[in-house]
């Protein structure tokens, strides 16, 4: 479960998905929503990366609420695979809210959000994101996709970047447009607006 202390004392928050999304400036670049599980429930977190070009001779690797050497994976792939110069950018990632999130299915959100601010691009607003990066920049498949799809309609989200080895498990009743992608480069380009 997730809390909030108030004047009452610790009080049962309903609906965490909208509560960690509360305050997000849509159309931001370095931003992307993911959407992970906490047992078998979706929760939808902001995921939010800065790249900035460094002052000294070592770029800094900055992760809070992810695992430092997933950053450090999720890195390597995007400048090797994608093609993103990394090598002289301080990367920052914060997922929002305090939460720590260890699923490998938020990989293609912190992916997307660091691309989003190296190339100063906003993801779409209306968009999330699901999907593990193996090291060859393929997206792999993750479980629980009808709860993360369900979930994210429900607060409002229209899109959904997926693998598109789950894209074609699907059925035709999905709750909203579902955009299948092979690579993280792929969806990279499928996700940043302008």
């Amino acid at each position: 479960g997730v809390f909030e202390m108030t004047e009452l004392g610790m009080v049962e928050v309903m609906n965490p998905s909208e509560a960690f999304l509360a305050e997000r400036l849509a159309d931001t670049a370095g931003s992307a929503i993911a959407v992970t599980m906490e047992g078998t429930r979706p929760i939808l977190v902001e995921v939010q990366a800065l790249s900035s070009t460094t002052s000294f001779g070592l770029p800094r690797r900055t992760p809070n609420g992810v695992d430092f050497n997933r950053l450090l994976l999720l890195v390597a792939v995007l400048s090797k695979r994608v093609g993103l110069r990394l090598s002289d950018q301080d990367v920052f990632v914060n997922v929002v809210g305090g939460l720590r999130v260890g699923e490998p299915a938020v990989d293609l959100s912190i992916a997307v959000a660091i691309a989003s601010s190296f190339r100063n691009k906003p993801v779409a607003a209306d968009l999330v994101l699901v999907g593990e990066v193996g090291l060859s920049g393929e997206l792999r498949s993750v479980s629980q996709v009808e709860a993360r799809l369900n979930e994210s309609a429900k607060l409002g989200f229209k899109r959904c970047i997926l693998p598109r080895s789950i894209q074609r498990a699907l059925g035709e009743d999905v709750p909203l447009q579902v955009l299948g992608a092979r690579s993280v480069s792929e969806a990279v380009e499928m996700a940043l607006v302008g």
